[in-house]
């Protein structure tokens, strides 16, 4: 697992920072989508959550639109276990809960469908930064009766606090010029 964890690593110290207002923002393929997403690199992300979670009786993933999806998608690939996508669309359906997030460069309404009352699930996601998103998830989940098994996330970036426990792959500190590997999971 640890050459898993090298090639994100080495993805990381090579990506480009750029400045959004006070905001050192780090472009990559996992975060990003951009400059192109290279399939093994996805495929090792998503073998490492694999390994980090407990998918145990899992009923359903739950991934937060955009950068979510792509990990969503490639882990419901490797272990038939379903997945939700939480847009940034509402769509009107029965039990659909809207989804408040606040995060260190944006703010907006998530919509949150497909979950039931008694359903075990994942949230797994890209990156975590200020937590904003994440707690949203979180709250969205338990008022729709979901018990949230395991929370996993690529990146983490700081010290946000979601109220409960998460993995992170690879802890990073984004300065104007670089990404610094701070931790690990593996």
């Amino acid at each position: 697992m640890i050459l898993v964890l090298e090639k994100l690593i080495a993805s990381l110290e090579t990506c480009p920072i750029v400045k959004r207002d006070n905001y050192n923002y780090f472009i990559h393929p996992i975060t990003d989508g951009v400059p192109k997403v290279d399939p093994a690199l996805l495929r090792d992300v998503a073998s490492a959550m694999i390994k980090a979670l407990d998918l145990k009786n899992v009923d359903l993933f739950v991934v937060a639109e955009a950068m979510g999806i792509h990990i969503g998608t490639a882990l419901s690939l490797m272990t038939d276990i379903p997945f939700t996508i939480v847009r940034k669309r509402w769509y009107h359906l029965p039990g659909e809960v809207a989804v408040h997030q606040t995060t260190g460069y944006s703010k907006g309404e998530l919509y949150l469908n497909g979950v039931s009352k008694g359903d075990r699930v994942v949230i797994v996601d890209d990156v975590i930064s200020t937590g904003g998103t994440m707690r949203a998830l979180v709250g969205a989940l338990e008022y729709a009766g979901a018990e949230i098994v395991d929370i996993c996330v690529a990146l983490q970036r700081g010290e946000p606090d979601i109220g409960r426990p998460y993995k992170a792959l690879v802890k990073v500190e984004v300065s104007p010029s670089q990404v610094r590997i701070l931790d690990t999971l593996f």
